[in-house]
């Protein structure tokens, strides 16, 4: 089989900016396995914080052979494993590209491979930090969507004014995500301060490395905590279970949909609220997600929906719920507004 890849810049809608860092765009990776009558199309969106980048990937693809014609599926996946060198957004790229192969080559949808249901879940819609004046035009933006995650994490006053100006224009659920941008202290406040502005939950308030710190605040919050940049694979949760009360889930950080599934499987046995989320994305990776939506109990897989120029047509959201596309793998189609300009997009 012959594996292909190439790289792209997705353009950010507004610059994106969290606690730690502001982007008007993101450079991103495709891979594309093919047996000469299907393609597999898998996306790796490397993120600082995990210290990936695209020029990193593309240095590893070089060294990669081709994968091997008589491998099964969970073979194939350990190659993907294997020949990922441990960069987790290029696992992901590889793995899914593999089971969207697979599931193509035997006529099955990859929600049904993971017996995922019909029960497809509201996803929120971020407003990241950003000039305030453009407040109440993302929240226009946002009219379709039932739940906003707010980004918060500069300092208090910051955070706070974000909230009050969101709550002239709106009274829908917000999730609140920190990125690791407060203290205890700070946490605790601000904690109880949300709980008193319909804030559904707190997501990542500390640095991962301060868990004992994120246990203490639990002890007191009057909102759930999520992990993020605690939760990255499944040999993390029995560790932070203590300390939070649920996991966000991503495909760049997990390493392919094998790993998500058995996150939300330990979660469950530690009785955590599960999460799906995401980097900024095109819809490669957002649709790879939402096959396992039914399964959890919230989703934050807005990515695509976050960028100008999403060659592929996937996953769409209706009256703020996602909405899987028709046929086998992951149902993705090229827009081929993109097919000139971008002759290596396959």
């Amino acid at each position: 089989m012959n594996l292909d890849y190439t790289t792209y810049r997705i353009i950010c809608s507004h610059p994106f900016g969290i606690s730690r860092s502001t982007h008007t765009y993101y450079d991103i990776v495709y891979i594309y396995i093919s047996d000469g009558e299907y393609i597999g199309r898998g996306e790796a969106a490397p993120s600082v914080r995990y210290d990936e980048s695209t020029n990193q990937i593309i240095t590893h693809l070089k060294s990669i052979d081709n994968i091997d014609n008589n491998l099964n599926l969970e073979e194939g996946a350990f190659w993907c494993k294997k020949n990922s060198n441990g960069i987790s957004s290029l696992e992901a790229a590889l793995s899914t590209a593999w089971l969207d192969l697979w599931t193509k080559k035997n006529n099955r949808r990859i929600s049904g491979y993971f017996n995922s249901g019909k029960n497809m879940l509201y996803t929120s819609f971020t407003i990241a930090i950003g000039d305030l004046d453009l407040i109440p035009k993302k929240i226009e933006e946002a009219k379709s969507y039932n739940i906003l995650k707010i980004k918060l994490g500069i300092n208090e006053q910051h955070d706070k004014n974000i909230i009050k100006l969101i709550r002239k224009e709106t009274d829908k659920i917000i999730r609140v995500d920190a990125n690791e941008g407060w203290d205890l202290d700070t946490g605790k406040r601000m904690c109880k301060w949300l709980a008193d502005h319909n804030v559904e939950f707190v997501e990542q308030p500390f640095k991962a490395q301060n868990l004992g710190d994120t246990a203490k605040l639990r002890d007191v919050s009057p909102l759930p905590l999520i992990a993020d940049e605690n939760s990255i694979k499944s040999s993390n949760i029995p560790d932070i279970a203590h300390a939070f009360d649920g996991i966000n889930i991503k495909l760049m950080k997990c390493g392919s949909l094998f790993e998500a599934k058995k996150m939300i499987d330990l979660a469950r046995k530690y009785d955590m609220k599960i999460m799906l989320g995401c980097m900024v994305e095109s819809s490669i990776g957002i649709t790879a997600m939402s096959n396992l939506s039914p399964q959890v109990d919230f989703a934050d897989l807005d990515g695509n929906l976050l960028i100008d120029n999403d060659p592929y047509i996937g996953v769409k959201v209706v009256d703020g719920k996602l909405k899987l596309p028709s046929g086998d793998g992951l149902g993705l189609t090229l827009n081929q507004k993109y097919r000139k300009d971008f002759g290596n997009l396959k």
